[in-house]
């Protein structure tokens, strides 16, 4: 075998590791309102407030309403995914190491995108403690409460990314599971489907929240309230390295988040 990777290996493994990012990385990226082709080491993302309708007299000059906007920065960070594939070990196994090597790669990066999402949503002030107990309608009609006194748009944006446990909690709620409030084609049962819609808000189960079974992490949120930049999606490439009589096959990206409005993000709390 050459010393050299061939051009159509690196194309191939840099076709495989985007395609898994797309198919299994980031589980949260689309749900927030993101930017890419950030150039330089920031940007800013605007939070607009509210206006204010007036009256005028007849031929009066109208009084402008003066909407305030808050420009939030958000820093990109660098992260890398490696890992060797031995020249020899290539010999030795009768799978495709380097698809393993893209999937990988591509799954870290994934899940590092939804943990900085995931940091971002946790910096919010709006919580609902445990209370010893796990996800329950009461937190939920909290919540659900909070989004309407705030005027924050039912438009199809708000999301609830819950733990696999707090789904379970869920699913007793007859209002949560039955036909007869959310309609058979939004069944969380059909198909096997982990998400749906329901009291406004898209569920779907992530295994990327934060905390520990006594005190997991569950987010409510709305897409516009959180930022999500990418300077530098995920790219990849594969060099030789001779000390090592190996190819080291790399993925990396430059990416950030940052939160926009903390009244649209609310964070409860559960016991698993």
């Amino acid at each position: 075998m050459s010393q050299e990777v061939s051009d159509a290996f690196i194309k191939q493994y840099e076709s495989d590791v985007h395609v898994a990012y797309q198919r299994m990385g980031s589980k949260l990226r689309n749900t927030v309102r993101t930017k890419s082709n950030v150039h330089g080491s920031s940007t800013t993302f605007q939070k607009v407030g509210t206006g204010v309708a007036v009256q005028k007299a007849r031929h009066a000059e109208i009084s402008t309403m003066e909407v305030p906007h808050d420009p939030v920065e958000v820093v990109l960070q660098d992260w890398y995914a490696g890992d060797y594939i031995d020249k020899l070990d290539e010999l030795k196994i009768n799978i495709d190491e380097r698809q393993v090597a893209a999937d990988a790669g591509a799954y870290a990066l994934g899940r590092k995108s939804d943990e900085l999402i995931t940091t971002a949503l946790d910096t919010t002030t709006n919580v609902i403690a445990h209370g010893g107990t796990g996800l329950t309608q009461a937190k939920i009609e909290t919540v659900f409460t909070w989004f309407g006194n705030n005027s924050i748009p039912d438009d199809g944006n708000r999301f609830a990314a819950i733990s696999a446990a707090g789904w379970v909690d869920l699913l007793p709620i007859t209002a949560f599971s039955s036909a007869d409030f959310i309609g058979n084609d939004q069944l969380p049962y059909k198909g096997g489907m982990s998400a749906k819609r329901w009291m406004s808000f898209t569920w779907f189960e992530f295994s990327g929240l934060p905390g520990t079974p006594a005190d997991r992490t569950q987010f409510f949120y709305h897409k516009s309230a959180v930022g999500f930049a990418s300077g530098q999606d995920v790219k990849s490439e594969i060099n030789y390295v001779p000390q090592r009589v190996a190819h080291l096959a790399t993925s990396y990206m430059s990416q950030g988040a940052g939160l926009i409005d903390p009244i649209g993000v609310y964070e409860v709390h559960i016991v698993e």
